[in-house]
């Protein structure tokens, strides 16, 4: 089996406050991204989706801190780089990331062509801007964009296309990996589903090789991800198929998740809407043992007392529960 473009092992970041709390934002996530793959991430927000894709390029500055763990690209460890080496020779170039509302943080006046600029010229200061407004062209009309764009002010754009543009000029040096973070949030359905093909052209025509989509829609991620985590106050608790994650959730925290959204998709429309309870917990100061166990329908006294790992359901799926598969299903079937 060929190696991971992108594997991630027992990651730990945390936030540390001008008080010198520790926030545990991100806690022994481990993960892989396979050539052509997509690996989605969901959760509610405050989880730690969008800290875990900061910390997965390796590059981090107050008050996010590294803690511990390796992240690999191509096998090549960038969580012990030098900010500068990792700012010029790895953002951009080995991975990129879309944050989100990304489209909001263009300045309405410079051109797109003058961030472009900006992107090329921080890893290699020799093109001239001619070359730089031909290869900006090209990879334009490669994805699906006029090029005529490239002249054009944020301000002179529709929130559909300008998500878009953000998304050409974050993979203007055609990485290796893309963290798209909720790209599609804020946009209607008709924008959703073109910015959603334009990161599958993106992945079926190999300009990037691999791609991270986080979002809160459960759902969505069926039609993107290959395979799907369920992220829960920093840490991994389901990781699935797709299909598994969506119509087969295990964990009680995604069965959750799939109940908490009003779906029109065929074969989930007959899910009943429930509402989680309560919040996630203070990650100044997480629970001792399983920490959705206070929102729990489902938890014991062993839940609350000990920490909880991951296991194998089989060889697709881990989940982070002291009950057992067999169990969690019959709970479910009986609606207990």
């Amino acid at each position: 089996m060929p190696n991971p473009i992108l594997e991630v092992r027992d990651l730990t970041t945390r936030y540390i406050t001008r008080y010198k709390e520790s926030v545990y934002a991100v806690d022994h996530v481990s993960l892989k991204v396979e050539e052509g793959k997509t690996l989605g991430i969901a959760g509610e927000s405050g989880c730690g989706k969008s800290t875990l894709a900061l910390s997965l390029m390796g590059y981090y500055f107050p008050p996010l801190h590294y803690m511990g763990g390796e992240i690999l690209i191509d096998g090549q460890n960038i969580s012990g780089m030098k900010p500068d080496v990792v700012r010029k020779s790895i953002l951009g170039r080995e991975i990129a990331y879309i944050p989100q509302a990304a489209m909001n943080a263009l300045n309405p006046t410079r051109k797109i062509i003058d961030f472009i600029g900006d992107v090329v010229r921080a890893h290699d200061p020799s093109w001239n801007r001619q070359m730089i407004y031909d290869h900006a062209r090209k990879t334009f009309e490669m994805l699906g964009l006029p090029a005529e764009v490239l002249q054009k002010y944020p301000v002179e754009l529709s929130g559909g296309m300008k998500q878009r543009t953000v998304i050409a000029v974050a993979v203007i040096l055609s990485p290796k990996v893309l963290i798209a973070d909720e790209p599609s949030s804020a946009l209607d359905v008709t924008s959703q589903k073109m910015v959603i093909k334009m990161l599958r052209d993106m992945m079926e025509s190999g300009f990037i090789k691999g791609m991270i989509f986080i979002t809160h829609e459960l759902p969505l991620l069926y039609n993107v991800a290959d395979e799907i985590m369920v992220m829960y106050a920093g840490q991994i608790v389901e990781h699935a198929t797709a299909k598994q994650a969506v119509f087969d959730p295990l964990h009680p925290y995604s069965k959750g998740l799939m109940g908490s959204i009003i779906v029109p998709e065929s074969g989930l429309r007959d899910i009943k809407l429930t509402a989680i309870p309560g919040v996630p917990p203070n990650l100044k100061n997480p629970p001792a043992g399983c920490r959705f166990a206070e929102r729990c329908q489902y938890a014991r006294a062993v839940c609350r007392g000990t920490s909880v790992a991951l296991s194998a359901a089989d060889p697709n799926r881990l989940y982070r529960c002291v009950v057992p598969e067999a169990e969690l299903r019959r709970l479910y079937q009986s609606g207990d």
